[in-house]
């Protein structure tokens, strides 16, 4: 599995590296080193999470979860 290089923020240097990967001086790709299988069953786990919480709990739950989270959303500001 391989992931592309982290672009600079820098305008020049991000320059300069789009012109090394068209001409094939700097290769665009980075090796993940993580196990395919590990990182195919820890995402199984989080695709599925959330939906099985929601058919888990009840309505008035579920209305009390929103209620919780839209005050500690409104709290930040």
């Amino acid at each position: 599995m391989t992931k592309r290089l982290k672009r600079p923020r820098d305008p020049v240097s991000l320059a300069k590296l789009i012109g090394d990967i068209a001409t094939g001086q700097v290769q665009d790709a980075v090796e993940d080193k993580r196990h395919p299988a590990a990182v195919e069953l820890g995402r199984l786990g989080g695709l599925k999470g959330g939906r099985a919480r929601a058919e888990r709990l009840t309505g008035a739950q579920l209305r009390a979860a929103a209620r919780r989270a839209a005050k500690a959303r409104w709290a930040k500001k």
